[in-house]
Order: structure tokens, then C-alpha cells, then sequence
């Protein structure tokens, strides 16, 4: 019988807090059987609703606060001033081995500032980077930094680099993945300096699997590698057109289908595929970003996620302990730590 597991839920982060988080346990509790929850948060909120799905309830219990970080705290704040707020109470329990997991959905920039003071980093890392999935023509694509370092030197890539690939060995079952660094070519004699450094680094790396060199923004989606990795500006900024385009086209989408009777019956023949389409691309099966780096498991699920996205952003963590994906880390970065540290990079959480 498999080990069971503890998480520690953030039950008052997000804009649907804690109703989804609750629910989102619920998803998550059927998929995943082994699985305990430790709700931080206000207990006269969620006792009521963990009243209402008795299972859960059995799996589950409460650790009462009545503070909470806001999407309107600053970092440095929330880590000064919120220290018994719901989101530090679940990073705690997980520093003192209660939980093997932290799952928050609520503001970004806090979660890192406070994950990185209370869980520290792994040895090799200088700075954790933010990582997801996106899926592409050739199944899914892990990318980091997604915008927890908005500069970063060549030292910073390749350690990103080390994380990603371990986090597609981990999570995504890839036992040899490919990895490349985003530039605005892929010729070896584009781009600016601190790629090439990396480029140079990551030629002679041992790492499992492959280095591509250099990828452009299409291979994103091409899924030409299992890793890309760039900084936390250029993989912010990719991510949100990715979403901003994924909902654009599903407005077309909707629209066309909505232009003319004629259309209306062509989607009512079309329905069956179009909603293995839709599934296949709803932003909810990607919910779960990962602090890669650290010497803990946080996982950031996005703020206006539903249950269903929450769930699976649990399931990002229950992946990642049970895989065993700190540990791989580790080993790789002492594999390949050849050289001492640089001056660290200028860092601003997104």
C-alpha cells in the first residue's frame, strides 16, 4: 500500500477562497486516495463547507488563523508583517516535516518571498525559478523561469536548466529529456552574451538526455524540446500571450459558431470534437506553476482557478513528492556543481 501523504493547503488564498480550495480538495481527494489535508485559514469558513463532504472531512483537519496575505501585499511586507497568516502557517508545516507540500493560490510575489526565507534553497541554487507545462504538438513542454528572476546571468540559466530537466524526469515521466535555451534565433551566433555563456556551459553538462542549443518561441509549442529555459522576464511574458491567445481563439471559436444558423447546427455536428479540443487545451489541466529550487515542494496555483484547476494543481505536488523530485535534484546538482558561486543575479518576484 502506497505511503500516505500530507499536504498543507493555503485555504485563503485566491479571489474563490476558501470555497475552492475546499472543493478543489474534493477532486482531488477521489484521484488521489493516500492523501491527507491540512487546511490553513479561517476555521469558522471552512469547517461549514468541509461539514458538507464527509470524506474529505475524514481525511482532513484544520489549523485555524484569522490572518491572510491579500493580493495587495507587497513581498517584503507579507514577509514582515504576515507571519501567521494561513500562507507562512502552510510553508511552516512543511519546513517542519508535517506536511510534504505547500499549495496556495494566492499572491505570487509573497508566496516566493516567504517559501524562499522559511524553506532556503537547495545546495547549487542561487536563485528557485518558477516552472509549469504547456502542451504542445508533441505532448507537453516544461518552461522556467516563468517570472520570479527578471535578470539573470548564464549561472542562473544553467541552474534553471538542472531543475526543469529533473522537474520532466519527475513529473512528466520523460526518463530523457531534450532542453535548449529560448533565444530570438536558433543560430549559434544569436543572441546576447550571457546565452552564448550558458550555451557553452550546457554543451559540457552531464545531464540526462540532450541539449538542443538554442529555441525560438515557436518551438514553444512545436514542443522541438521537453525544457525551455530562459529568464523570469522573457518566460512571463511568453506565458501570458500563450493564455491571451488560447483565449482569444476560443472567442473566435465561439463567435463563428455563433454567426449564423447555419453555423449553429455545423457546431452541433462538430460538438464531440470540439470539446476533446477544448479539453485538451483548458488552461485548468496546466493549473500548478512549481518553486523550483527549493528545499521544500510549493506549488503556486493561479489566483482565479476554479476547484477543478485547484485539483490539479494538487496533483503538481503529489507528483512531485512522490517522484522523489527534491531528491533527484539534489543529485544532479551535485553531479554537475564544477564551479564556484557568482554574484547573484538582480531578482524581483513576479
Amino acid at each position: 500500500m502506497t505511503e500516505r501523504l500530507t499536504l498543507a493547503l493555503d485555504a485563503m488564498g485566491g479571489d474563490h477562497a476558501p470555497a475552492m480550495v475546499v472543493r478543489g480538495a474534493e477532486i482531488a481527494r477521489t484521484r488521489y486516495p493516500q492523501v491527507d489535508f491540512i487546511f490553513f485559514g479561517r476555521e469558522s469558513e471552512i469547517s461549514p463547507l468541509l461539514d458538507r463532504m464527509k470524506k474529505l472531512k475524514a481525511v482532513s483537519r484544520i489549523v485555524h488563523t484569522d490572518e491572510a496575505v491579500s493580493s495587495d501585499d507587497r513581498p517584503s511586507v507579507a514577509l514582515r508583517n504576515r507571519r501567521s497568516s494561513s500562507m507562512r502557517m502552510a510553508l511552516d508545516s512543511v519546513k517542519e516535516g508535517a506536511a510534504k507540500a505547500t499549495i496556495s493560490a494566492g499572491n505570487t510575489g509573497a508566496l516566493m518571498a516567504m517559501a524562499k526565507f522559511v524553506l532556503k534553497t537547495l545546495p547549487g541554487v542561487d536563485r528557485p525559478a518558477i516552472a509549469s507545462f504547456f502542451p504542445t504538438l508533441r505532448g507537453e513542454t516544461v518552461m522556467l523561469d516563468l517570472g520570479a528572476n527578471v535578470q539573470c546571468d548564464a549561472r542562473n540559466l544553467v541552474q534553471f536548466t538542472v531543475m526543469g530537466n529533473a522537474f520532466a524526469r519527475s513529473v512528466l515521466g520523460i526518463k530523457e529529456p531534450t532542453y535548449g535555451l529560448l533565444n530570438v534565433g536558433s543560430e549559434e551566433l544569436k543572441g546576447h552574451e550571457i546565452l552564448h555563456e550558458a550555451r557553452q556551459e550546457l554543451s559540457g553538462l552531464n545531464l540526462p538526455g540532450r541539449f538542443h542549443g538554442f529555441v525560438e518561441g515557436d518551438d514553444i509549442t512545436k514542443g522541438t524540446v521537453d525544457v525551455v529555459v530562459t529568464d523570469g522576464f522573457t518566460g512571463n511574458v511568453a506565458l501570458k500571450t500563450a493564455e491571451g491567445t488560447a483565449k482569444l481563439y476560443t472567442e473566435f471559436l465561439r463567435g463563428t459558431f455563433r454567426s449564423s444558423l447555419l453555423a449553429s447546427i455545423g457546431y452541433l455536428l462538430a460538438r464531440p470534437a470540439m470539446r476533446k479540443l477544448l479539453k485538451r487545451v483548458d488552461p485548468r489541466r496546466y493549473n500548478g506553476a512549481v518553486f523550483l529550487g527549493l528545499n521544500g515542494i510549493t506549488v503556486k496555483s493561479h489566483g482565479g482557478t476554479d476547484a477543478l484547476g485547484f485539483a490539479h494543481a494538487i496533483g503538481v505536488a503529489v507528483d512531485l513528492a512522490r517522484n522523489g523530485c527534491l531528491e533527484t535534484m539534489g543529485r544532479d546538482f551535485k553531479a554537475v556543481d564544477r564551479s564556484t558561486p557568482d554574484e547573484p543575479a538582480q531578482a524581483a518576484a513576479v
